[in-house]
């Protein structure tokens, strides 16, 4: 009694501890409608999400999508699973990553998922800001990830770390923030925090007229050359 028989995986527990080939082969067998993370080497359940959540990650994903297509060569990615080391596992609520073929630092597996750091990851925090500015920011950049940007919601902050330099992303006179990895990805954090799409698109306009936006887009393009 209490044994599983040999076709069924144990289920995943909040608060276990367990390497991430472990993780990854229970949370294969979870029903889809459960995200569980694995965050330093700990089980996850993620909390049902608010609508506040919804709306700051559709903002967010609405700024880096209008990148991407503005960037050859770059990929966002929405919740998706992203196997970082040992220890590792997250689903982050978004992240923009140079393609490998441009020179980007991740991957993707033989079974499509993320594998390897992207350069930058987005979590919007509610109710798990500890997670998201402790756990998670130490995995990020362990595993090297470059960058990293987080809105605390019911804080009304907005934290952007560039893991490389040790250093936060701070805005300009202007109210103005750059991104030091993907030039011309630039945000007002006031804009952002008030879900003020004009303003958000008026500065990534003028991040994306950039001539350092445009010397990157010469870059990746020539990455891909040499891929080639």
């Amino acid at each position: 009694m209490g044994i599983l028989p040999k076709h069924r995986t144990r289920p995943l527990v909040n608060g276990e501890r367990m390497t991430q080939p472990e993780f990854h082969r229970r949370y294969e067998a979870c029903p889809e409608d459960e995200k569980w993370e694995l965050i330093g080497g700990i089980v996850y359940m993620a909390s049902p999400l608010k609508l506040p959540h919804s709306d700051y990650d559709d903002e967010i994903g609405y700024v880096l999508g209008t990148y991407r297509r503005a960037t050859p060569g770059t990929q966002v990615t929405h919740n998706a699973t992203a196997i970082l080391d040992e220890e590792s596992e997250p689903q982050p609520d978004l992240g923009l990553r140079i393609l490998p073929e441009y020179g980007g630092q991740s991957r993707t597996t033989a079974d499509d998922y993320l594998e390897g750091a992207p350069e930058l990851l987005v979590e919007v925090a509610h109710s798990g800001r500890d997670l998201a500015m402790h756990g998670k920011r130490d995995d990020y950049e362990r595993a090297g990830v470059l960058e990293y940007l987080v809105v605390c919601i019911e804080e009304q902050e907005v934290h952007w770390f560039h893991f490389p330099s040790g250093d936060v992303i701070r805005p300009n006179r202007q109210g103005i923030s750059r991104s030091q990895v993907f030039p011309g990805l630039w945000f007002d954090k006031v804009a952002l925090l008030r879900l003020d799409s004009a303003r958000l698109m008026e500065v990534l306009r003028q991040g994306l007229a950039s001539r350092a936006h445009a010397a990157f887009v010469k870059r990746l393009q020539a990455a891909h050359r040499r891929h080639s």
